[in-house]
């Protein structure tokens, strides 16, 4: 079985310095305002605790079934690459293709990623021991919950190349921004504009939101500000 490794160098801009004050929903109506659609990923993949949120940018890998454990090799070998690499701000991005076999996190993995400064985890396989990644406060995003190993359900074939996960496709170095709602991934050469957009829109709802408490209608709050 081979694998693939890529630990080129990385020269991904810094995170938004305001990223606190998005949220999933608000990226996503300012891709859809760039014409870039389809950036969420689908609604089976959750966070383990909805009080965090996880921005950071993406570092790959890409799972595939196995039936086997080759005894001549490890077959946790990339995702420990991987894992002992993250640097802060980076969120391992784990596509395992909608598999039901494979569980790639857990509460080991969860732990070095923390001691890293990484920011977290998106996957769409399985995750286990959320009860310990939840302890941890780590952002966590996962297709399902099972208690399998994926030894010899699943291995990575290649990190740090282009993935799909959760129907998203995913580039080493994208915005990857998930909250109770959902994720959402930002590719880089649009990210300047939508981010614009998104604080844009971010004010005007703040401004609605004040309206409204007191007492003025949608149709006239909507007509001023342009944003639902």
């Amino acid at each position: 079985m081979t694998a693939k490794t890529s630990f080129a160098p990385r020269q991904n801009p810094p995170l938004p310095a305001d990223w606190e004050q998005l949220f999933a929903a608000v990226l996503s109506d300012a891709l859809d305002a760039v014409g870039v659609r389809d950036q969420a990923m689908k609604p089976q993949i959750r966070p383990i605790d909805e009080q965090l949120k996880l921005c950071g940018r993406a570092r790959t890998g890409i799972y595939m079934e196995t039936a086997y454990v080759d005894e001549r090799e490890n077959p946790y070998e990339l995702e420990i690459a991987i894992v002992d690499d993250l640097k802060p701000g980076d969120v391992a991005v784990f596509a395992c293709g909608g598999s039901s076999r494979i569980a790639p996190w857990g509460s080991l993995l969860s732990t070095a990623t923390r001691a890293r400064g990484a920011a977290g985890c998106v996957t769409d396989g399985f995750v286990r021991d959320i009860l310990e990644i939840r302890a941890l406060q780590l952002p966590v995003f996962h297709g399902g919950i099972a208690p399998l190993d994926s030894k010899g359900r699943g291995q990575i074939q290649a990190i740090d190349v282009p993935v799909v996960c959760g129907g998203v496709k995913v580039s080493p170095g994208d915005l990857v921004f998930g909250d109770a709602d959902g994720v959402v991934v930002v590719p880089q050469a649009v990210e300047a504009e939508v981010l614009r957009v998104a604080l844009a829109k971010i004010n005007g709802e703040h401004h609605s939101m004040q309206e409204l408490r007191a007492g003025a209608f949608l149709r006239d709050v909507y007509a001023k500000y342009g944003v639902l």
